[in-house]
């Protein structure tokens, strides 16, 4: 029983990615569920196991896509022990999960609103881990002692704006090299 649940698992882990894949290269709001089944080459009845309309199975995927997103980041965080250079590899590495992200899909996501507020809500975790690496590095004397809920709390503002395309429009950056600039700026203003 085990190993046919640990299939099960894994063909609902593959679709997902699959999903995922799609619609970050594609959008999801012109894809029908039939023309997602086409394009996963399943049925739509398997779509229905993984959610029961297309807008919970959006929302799905989106919450797929930012929990693989975030395994990705703090991956490359893991093995770094520089305050400075954990800030830069975080926030460059938000920056390159969202780099696969295709212009259609994000204005999709923004349009959306059960998807935004996923990635709103992302955005607020992310700028919470930005604000305990800054008071680690404050903490060891790496960061000049700044208010790092001040300073994290700037980074969100930021990371809100790239995550509402303002800085999009106002600058022409799409989001990961926003992300990169924000990191930049952000590590040099709180470096000792």
């Amino acid at each position: 029983m085990e190993s046919r649940s640990s299939f099960a698992t894994a063909r609902r882990t593959e679709l997902f990615d699959a999903l995922v894949d799609l619609f970050l290269a594609e959008g999801f709001a012109r894809l029908t569920l039939d023309a997602i089944a086409a394009r996963l080459k399943c049925s739509k009845s398997t779509l229905y196991t993984l959610a029961g309309s297309k807008e919970r199975l959006v929302t799905c995927a989106t919450v797929h896509f930012f929990k693989r997103a975030t395994e990705q980041v703090e991956s490359a965080v893991a093995d770094i022990a520089a305050p400075r250079d954990r800030v830069v590899v975080y926030l460059t590495a938000v920056g390159e999960a969202l780099s696969v992200a295709s212009e259609p899909f994000m204005t999709d996501l923004a349009a959306f609103a059960p998807a935004r507020e996923v990635y709103e809500r992302n955005t607020r975790i992310a700028a919470g881990r930005v604000q305990e690496l800054i008071a680690d590095g404050v903490a060891t004397g790496d960061f000049r002692s700044v208010h790092a809920a001040f300073a994290a709390d700037l980074a969100a503002t930021m990371m809100v704006r790239i995550q509402q395309g303002g800085v999009g429009a106002a600058t022409g950056l799409d989001d990961a090299n926003a992300y990169r600039e924000l990191a930049s700026i952000l590590t040099a203003g709180i470096t000792a």
